[in-house]
């Protein structure tokens, strides 16, 4: 592609790199000139205008960014994404549904590497997505690329089995609450935010057991014939150990728990494991506000049949810091705990 300054009198055909105002009204940037603007131009008294010509091989914009957002995504429906129509060089790619973004890094980096010119931003991978959620945005930032440079993101993308951007869909369905009591304690604050959570995966909290923060209670609870898909405990008095009376109420009603604790804040206490072949999440306290926190994290890949195992939650930790709580009594900014040195 060839850009610069033309001569009005030969800028037929050329694409309009940036926009002019005429006494007629304003001729946009990215209009492709025909003899009638030309005309209007050098009544304007214009000798010369800024173009983009396209040379022999070269793919325009919008043509190219399709070709690569169908590259991108060869089959729109199992990917739960649609496509939108190209426009100033741009389509979108756009969740069909709440869920979980899945993304081939690898593939995607080698993708923006092509040509400076063909570009892809995305979300990050893992990312909880509702319906009409933007998951990614193919730009070719010039008015054409070479031909060559398409050809080769599609070969590229071509390997990619299913595609390389996709949005696994909840698999679960329902999910029961167990709350722990204490006297003085939080009661029924937070289960509005964590069955809002559930809404905004498409499940149903069908029901809310209260027990009082011992571990036998907990266990009976878990104990209780039940049918839905995941369990949550949320504790009255906050999970401190890995042996504390939730996580060992699990282990008691035959389950296992796989990891207590994580990388990430707010979201630290946290546990996650398993019960008669069915997740068990035991919610930090900080899941009470609707904010986001790590507990987010790991419920919505859960619940979208995402495994996560004790690895995925260390590896958490690298982008893990959410949110400052400025009015926590810890010492963050050099204050000593009593009896520190």
């Amino acid at each position: 592609m060839k850009f610069g300054p033309h001569p009005v009198a030969e800028a037929e055909g050329a694409v309009l790199a940036h926009s002019v105002a005429l006494t007629s009204g304003r001729l946009r940037k990215g209009q492709v000139l025909t003899r009638g603007h030309l005309d209007d131009l050098a009544a304007e008294g214009l000798d010369d205008v800024i173009v983009a010509r396209l040379e022999p091989g070269d793919v325009g914009e919008d043509a190219a960014a399709r070709r690569v957002a169908e590259a991108l995504v060869p089959d729109p429906s199992a990917a739960r994404l649609r496509i939108t129509k190209a426009f100033t060089g741009r389509v979108n790619l756009i969740a069909e549904g709440p869920g979980v973004v899945r993304l081939d890094t690898d593939r995607l980096n080698a993708l923006n590497e092509i040509d400076p010119m063909l570009t892809l931003a995305t979300v990050p991978d893992l990312q909880q997505m509702a319906e009409g959620g933007m998951v990614a945005t193919v730009k070719i930032i010039a008015y054409a690329v070479p031909g060559a440079a398409v050809e080769q993101a599609e070969a590229l993308l071509g390997d990619a089995r299913g595609g390389a951007i996709g949005l696994a869909i909840p698999v679960m369905c329902n999910a029961r609450l167990i709350v722990t009591e204490i006297p003085g304690g939080a009661g029924d604050k937070g289960v509005q935010a964590i069955e809002n959570r559930l809404r905004a995966l498409g499940m149903t909290l069908t029901e809310v057991l209260k027990v009082p923060h011992r571990e036998e209670a907990i266990r009976k609870a878990l104990a209780a014939p039940d049918a839905t898909d995941l369990t949550l405990i949320l504790t009255g008095s906050a999970t401190s150990d890995p042996y504390d009376v939730a996580p060992e109420a699990v282990r008691r009603a035959g389950g296992e728990v796989s990891r207590f604790g994580m990388p990430v804040d707010p979201g630290n206490l946290l546990f996650i494991g398993d019960l008669a072949g069915r997740p068990v999440i035991g919610l930090p306290g900080c899941a009470r506000s609707p904010a986001l926190n790590g507990a987010d994290w790991v419920l919505s890949r859960v619940v979208c049949g995402i495994g996560v195992s004790a690895s995925d939650i260390a590896a958490m930790g690298v982008g893990g810091l959410l949110k400052e709580i400025p009015t926590r009594p810890q010492p963050r900014a050099g204050r000593k705990r009593a009896g520190s040195e």
